[in-house]
């Protein structure tokens, strides 16, 4: 019988998360022997499918080979099951790995099947959604094909990636609509209560949904989808039951949650995401384990924004215990959301734990401007391929996380 393979540091995903904490680590420390799990063959800037929806950017440009970038031995797997008190995987394929200390991005799964008729109507007839790559070129010809009509934008429970996605693909096509003076009646439906969870960017986007004149109901959580009568269904989380509304255009917001082998491990918290502590990403119950990312049950925004602060404090307190040192850095909980209220202007909305508002320019974070549009076009693209997954810590590429 084989050998099982063991390695210093084991992670698990090729996403932002993973790749930035194995090229980060290969920079510190090249003798340790890292691995990273990962089943795809390619790796998505997830952030630039809303441009893609919004015709300002190509679908291929979000797409790399996932070997031109990894940083380490790449495992072509999945993981089946979490083993931490014995200090292994077992994946897919039914190999085992064995590691001393073991990293989790394995980002979040989207619960498509939990909208009824969903999966039959997405991709046809008017309906679409940005959260998959390869629906959102067809999200930007149902914008260019539309002639009038309803359309309607949705957004479920809390938490998702990216949770001003789903808002700002109606920004982007309510936009196109006015330059070409179609008629557009737009409302957004959403399980939550406000337009986005920091008042302060709340009143700002309130003032763009009325700018557009279009409908927020809030408190209503999409359910079901008739793709042939054009109906969506949606429960009232106020307990008055459910309400069906006809579409011309439908843009859905999938239901997310963490990943069901992580959900059923000894690694999950009472919600299913990996439960770390919120500032050093370190396991509360299993000291060689860190966690980054969508899946980190950490309660900060899940974007690539917050991935860019999180993985230098990681990858710091990772290598401290390996040397027996105190584990000091910390996360504060950052999360950036550059929101393109239309096509060339953003409101970038930037924030830490418990909604506390920061900038990183000296600027009113409550205006849209065309500074934004620019990094979220052009900047912020670079940086995600040339700093982050190249590991360098965003504060002075040029360096890695401290080594000691």
């Amino acid at each position: 019988m084989a050998e099982t393979p063991h390695y210093d540091v084991l992670i698990i995903g090729g996403g932002a998360g993973g790749l930035a904490v194995a090229s980060a680590l290969a920079r510190a420390r090249p003798a340790l022997r890292t691995a990273v799990v990962e089943p795809k063959d390619t790796h998505d800037y997830q952030p630039g499918w809303t441009l893609v929806g919004g015709g300002t950017m190509k679908a291929e440009q979000t797409r790399r080979p996932m070997a031109r970038l990894m940083p380490t031995t790449w495992v072509r797997d999945a993981v089946a099951e979490f083993q931490p008190d014995a200090n292994e995987v077992l994946l897919a394929s039914g190999d085992r790995l064995r590691y001393d200390q073991l990293v989790v991005a394995a980002g979040l799964q989207l619960d498509w099947q939990r909208i009824e008729g969903l999966d039959d109507a997405l991709g046809r007839d008017g309906v679409t959604s940005n959260y998959r790559g390869d629906l959102a070129p067809y999200t930007w010809q149902c914008v260019q094909n539309f002639s009038g009509g309803r359309a309607l934008f949705t957004q479920p429970p809390m938490p998702i990636k990216c949770a001003g996605a789903p808002q700002k693909v109606l920004y982007l096509a309510a936009d196109a609509w006015r330059r070409r003076g179609v008629p557009a009646d737009v409302h957004f439906f959403n399980q939550g209560g406000a337009m986005f969870g920091v008042p302060l960017y709340a009143r700002s986007l309130d003032g763009v949904m009325a700018g557009y004149g279009a409908t927020p109901h809030f408190g209503h959580n999409l359910v079901a989808v008739d793709g042939a009568r054009r109906e969506a269904t949606f429960e009232r989380t106020d307990g008055s039951g459910r309400v069906t509304e006809h579409y011309d255009f439908l843009h859905v917001t999938p239901p997310q949650s963490a990943p069901d082998f992580i959900k059923s491990s000894p690694l999950a918290d009472a919600a299913g995401w990996v439960e770390v502590d919120r500032n050093s990403l370190r396991h509360v119950r299993y000291d060689n384990v860190f966690a980054l990312g969508d899946c980190a049950g950490t309660p900060n925004a899940k974007t690539a924004a917050a991935v860019r602060k999180q993985f230098p404090v990681l990858v710091a307190n990772l290598l401290a215990a390996r040397d027996g040192r105190a584990a000091n850095a910390g996360y504060d909980g950052y999360g950036g959301c550059p929101l393109t209220v239309e096509r060339g202007k953003v409101l970038l909305a930037e924030f830490c734990y418990d909604g506390k508002v920061v900038s990183t320019l000296p600027l009113d974070p409550t205006r849209s401007r065309r500074l934004y549009w620019w990094m979220k076009t052009a900047l912020f693209p670079w940086m995600y391929w040339h700093v982050i997954l190249r590991g360098r810590d965003w504060r002075h590429p040029a360096h890695t996380p401290h080594d000691g």
